[in-house]
This record gives C-alpha cells, sequence and structure tokens, in this order.
C-alpha cells in the first residue's frame, strides 16, 4: 500500500507516492534487529540511496545501522514497530527530502567536499539553497554522498571515452577532447547556479551563509567524538562559564551545549565538580536549577550525581564525610535525587568513582538516612491513621556533635488513666 511522500498533505490524487515501510523483527536478546524489507524501493521513491534513511532512524533511535546492498538489507538493531519507523521517516522526508521552496520532494543534493556543506536544488520551483548540518546524518552523506545525474553523465562519458580509446585510430583520438569539454562546462554551470547573484549584498550573505555552515560542520565533527572528548568539551565550556563570572545565569546555556554534544546525562558529574566544594549545602540551593534542568525525571543523571558526590568527599573528605547523611537530604529534599535511585545506590558499594574502602565508609555513613528512607517508604504502604499516627512519631534528627543523621521513635504521651476517670461532681 502506498502512501504520500508528504503525509500532512491529505489529498488523494497527489502524485508524489512511496511504499509503507514493512519491518520485520529478527534475532532474540542482544542480537535482535529490524529489518526495513523495502527500503530499497521507499528510497527510490524519495529520490534518496537508502543507506540515508537507514542511517537516520540509526541517528534518532541512538541505534547501531547495517546496509547490505547487493542483498538487499537495510537493517537498525533493536526491535522497532514498522509505524514508529513510518513516523520518523515523515522527520527524514521533511529535513532531507521536501523543497524548502514549494514543499514538493522533487529536490537533489550536491556535495561540495572541498567546503564540506550540503546544497540542496528544486527541479519543481527552481529553488536553491543549502542544508543545515547539524544533524548527526548530514557527517554520513558528507562521507557518502548521492550519485547525482552530473556524476552519473560523467561517469557514461568516461566509459565511452574509455571504449573509444580501446577500438579507435588517431583520428577518432583527437575528438576526446570534445568528449571532455562538456564536462568543464558541467561543471562551470554549476558553479554559476549557485552564486547567480553577484551584488555586494547576496556576496555578504553567501558569505554568512558559508561561516555558519563552517561552524555547523564542526559542530557535526565534534558530536562524532568519542563520549570522553564530548566529556571534555562540555568540562571546558563550564569552566570557561565559571571563569568569566558568567556560571550563575547560564542554567539555559549550560543544558544547550550539554544536549548539543550528547552528554546530558553525565553532565552533572562535571557540574558537580566545578560548582561545587567543601560547602555544598550551600551550594545545592545555589545551583538547584542548574542540576535540575539534567536530574528531573532522568535517573541515569541521578546517578552520574551521585557519583560526582562520592568524587566531592573524596577532595573533602575531613569536612563532608562526617556530613553524607545531611548532604543527601539536602539533595533529596531539593528533588535532584529520587528515592528508588538513592535506595539502589545505597544497595551496592561500587568503586567506580572512589575507592572501595571509601566507597564503604560513605555507604555507613549514609545509612541512617537510608534507614529513614526504607522506613518512610514502608509506612506510606500503610494506610488512614495508622499511616498519620506513624508518621507523627518518626523523626529525623540531626546531631550537631555527632555530624550525623539519627532516626528516632518519639513515643505518645498518654493521658493518665485517672484523667479519662475524673468525677466531675468531685471538681
Amino acid at each position: 500500500m502506498s502512501v504520500n511522500v508528504n503525509r500532512s498533505v491529505l489529498d488523494q490524487f497527489y502524485r508524489y507516492k512511496m511504499p509503507r515501510i514493512i519491518a520485520k523483527v529478527e534475532g532474540k536478546g542482544n542480537g535482535i534487529k529490524t529489518v526495513i524489507v523495502n527500503m530499497t524501493d521507499v528510497a527510490k521513491s524519495l529520490n534518496r540511496p537508502p543507506t540515508y534513511p537507514t542511517k537516520f532512524f540509526g541517528c534518532e533511535l541512538g541505534a547501531q545501522t547495517q546496509f547490505d546492498a547487493k542483498n538487499d538489507r537495510f537493517i537498525v538493531n533493536g526491535s522497532h514497530e514498522a509505524n514508529k519507523l513510518q513516523d520518523m521517516l515523515d522527520g527524514f522526508i521533511r529535513k532531507f527530502v521536501l523543497c524548502p521552496g514549494c514543499d514538493n520532494p522533487e529536490t537533489d543534493l550536491h556535495i561540495n567536499a572541498k567546503k564540506q556543506t550540503i546544497g540542496n536544488s528544486c527541479k519543481a520551483c527552481g529553488y536553491r539553497g543549502m542544508l543545515d548540518t547539524r544533524h548527526k546524518l548530514c557527517t554520513f552523506i558528507l562521507r557518502n554522498p548521492p550519485e547525482d545525474a552530473g556524476s552519473a553523465k560523467k561517469k557514461e562519458k568516461k566509459s565511452k571515452k574509455k571504449d573509444k580509446e580501446n577500438g579507435s585510430s588517431d583520428g577518432e583520438a583527437g575528438n576526446h577532447n570534445d568528449i571532455d569539454a562538456p564536462d568543464a562546462v558541467d561543471g562551470d554551470d554549476d558553479d554559476e547556479d549557485w552564486a547567480e547573484e553577484t551584488t555586494e549584498e547576496a556576496q555578504q550573505r553567501r558569505m554568512e551563509e558559508i561561516s555558519a555552515h563552517a561552524k555547523n560542520l564542526t559542530l557535526s565533527e565534534e558530536l562524532e567524538k568519542p563520549l570522553e572528548d564530548r566529556v571534555n568539551l562540555f568540562y571546558n565550556f563550564v569552566k570557561q562559564k565559571k571563569e568569566d563570572g558568567a556560571v550563575d545565569s547560564s542554567d539555559k546555556e549550560i543544558l544547550a551545549e550539554a544536549e548539543r554534544l550528547d552528554v546530558k546525562d553525565t553532565a552533572p558529574l562535571i557540574l558537580t565538580e566545578l560548582l561545587m566544594d567543601e560547602n555544598i549545602r550551600d551550594q545545592i540551593k545555589k545551583y538547584k536549577r542548574h542540576f535540575l534542568r539534567f536530574t528531573h525525571n532522568n535517573k541515569k543523571a541521578q546517578k552520574y550525581l551521585l557519583g560526582g558526590f562520592e568524587c566531592l568527599v573524596k577532595l573533602h573528605q575531613t569536612q563532608l564525610l562526617p556530613r553524607v547523611p545531611i548532604i543527601l537530604k539536602d539533595l533529596y529534599d531539593a528533588d535532584l535525587l529520587e528515592e528508588d535511585v538513592i535506595l539502589a545506590w545505597a544497595e551496592k558499594v561500587s568503586k567506580k568513582y572512589v575507592s572501595k574502602e571509601l566507597a564503604k565508609e560513605i555507604h555507613t555513613k549514609a545509612a541512617p538516612f537510608v534507614k529513614w528512607l526504607k522506613e518512610a517508604e514502608e509506612e506510606s504502604e500503610g494506610s488512614g491513621a495508622e499511616e498519620e499516627e506513624d508518621e507523627d512519631n518518626v523523626e529525623v534528627v540531626y546531631s550537631p556533635s555527632a555530624r550525623e543523621l539519627k532516626v528516632e521513635t518519639v513515643k505518645p504521651e498518654k493521658l493518665a488513666e485517672d484523667e479519662d476517670d475524673l468525677d466531675i461532681d468531685a471538681i
């Protein structure tokens, strides 16, 4: 069954059609994968190589992709439904197929390997422009350019030239220059098409466009770097903000940079190192907004925050180790850490960030707070008056002398039985 290439167009007589994606899940466990059975036909309808939409799926899903063009197998690792991939294909079509001028899919991509830019031209309306190269797929396109009509034509000419050379006379060979000449003309025509306007304003606009795309290319290259390198880039970004005295008001910029570098989960580890020290209790309040942008509804980021906290205890062991439970409570009260994340952390001592011995000490110090969390969780499962009474009877006390949390059960005072049996007449 075919669907409109631009599915926002509901006209049943819309002439640009494509087959609906057919997906087949193969394998089990870690080896499970989704084969897009008809990707070649789908891509042909879009006038794009089948590797482009397949790679796009991989970028969007964070999954590895495999191409076997000879056997017509285009694979995305993991289990993915056809409807989900169809919706995702709409995003690919909007970004890399539809013309920005007329919304028709009659476009070709043009790669400038020297400038590392991707041009876009429309045969329907004559539009010519440049693609925004910030998407990860653009790096793949630049490394694997499409074979456009011009390239195919040149290959055909070279093939004809080779055939003539194999069986031609010297006189015929003299005409070979005439065959090569149109290639040069074609190339000149392409350059003229991309630079039709020669006014000062047009030249300035093109310079700005080239500068913007050079910047976008740098961003794309950074995304191709290993996680460690991207984390270091993020570290330097936040450090510079701190040195410039702008970090307090840069929470949105810091989030944007982390998202750009795809290090949002690990960002709290870096922020803890750069924004916190032995005065962490005050800094939790000061930078609460910064951390919430990463940890809110993100348990992985919360785990990295706990890792950063352990590193901080290591750096300021004398000041912070005795205060571990109260600091954890501050992080919990500030909604930077969720209850189940803390409880899961408490279950296992890890030497990922600090030594095993120090990790054990941190967990030992955290025990009163963890105990309180567990008891509070158990009480929350109760009901009615019993729950309210239990909550009233449990208090978390911070002892300045011991410098740690203690859990105390307070027994409610009972009225003496004599008071219940007071004789009003005796008063």
